[in-house]
């Protein structure tokens, strides 16, 4: 390996990407677990796991 320049790829650390201990607002939950709607568009839900943002 050392003469071809071929290296082991190494697992990463873990990295927490999530901050529950802040003083920030937090949105309330509209929902609460309920889904079923009268009408078409009447709720449209996201997953918001994976944006990113200036903090990262």
């Amino acid at each position: 390996m050392r003469e071809r320049g071929i290296r082991a790829k190494t697992a990463r650390k873990y990295k927490a990407t999530t901050d529950s201990n802040h003083k920030l607002p937090v949105a309330t939950h509209l929902l609460e677990r309920r889904f079923d709607v009268d009408r078409p568009n009447a709720i449209w839900v996201s997953d918001t796991t994976s944006l990113w943002t200036r903090q990262g």
